[in-house]
């Protein structure tokens, strides 16, 4: 399989990973993907753990390569493996709002891809940037969802990628309010709506 072709499968596999944001436009909260096999069965735990070791592996020695002291720690959440880095010197690893973390997790995703054949839905996270990054969405769709309640219109937030705006999407939910996604990547939105 070409490069290009093994980066057009990782595109696809986020999308299909977010299609519960699209989905819930309609009502709908599935979040179903394929597992590593490909075949849209649940992934077992040890071919999880397998997935997070061969990231974990494949940090690693981009750490070596980069002089960057880091530990790592692997886990499995859900149906995902997440590799975690946690260091004092990583925030080169991360970027500016997390553009170095996405690409790095997007080639770690490539290495597990490359070894196990199938598609990971595998999460990096540096430095407890995601982890961090995940309460704050969360703490903002609340925010907004009661302002949204309190004033009775509708509320566009600024611009997000998939991840961000499912989170902002479920903690909006979890209001009690719905929203909806507008725009093109990468300046696509989360809108929330108000009751009615």
């Amino acid at each position: 399989m070409s490069h290009d072709n093994v980066l057009a499968d990782s595109e696809q596999a986020e999308s299909e990973e977010l299609a519960g944001e699209g989905a819930q436009d309609a009502g709908d909260s599935s979040d179903e993907v394929a597992g590593p096999a490909g075949d849209g069965a649940e992934p077992e735990i040890a071919d999880l753990e397998f997935e997070g070791e061969i990231a974990a592996d494949y940090i690693e020695g981009l750490l070596d390569v980069a002089d960057l002291d880091g530990d790592i720690d692997m886990d499995v959440e859900g149906d995902r493996a997440v590799v975690s880095v946690v260091g004092a010197t990583l925030d080169e690893l991360v970027g500016q709002r997390g553009e170095v973390l996405d690409a790095l997790q997007e080639l770690t995703r490539l290495a597990v891809h490359r070894q196990t054949g199938g598609r990971t839905r595998l999460m990096l996270d540096i430095g407890g940037y995601r982890a961090q990054r995940r309460a704050d969405l969360h703490e903002l769709g609340t925010t907004v969802a009661e302002e949204v309640k309190r004033t009775g219109e509708a509320k566009a937030l600024g611009a997000m990628n998939a991840f961000e705006r499912k989170i902002v999407h479920d903690a909006i939910a979890a209001a009690g309010l719905r929203s909806e996604s507008e725009g093109i990547d990468p300046n696509r939105r989360v809108v929330v709506l108000p009751v009615g």
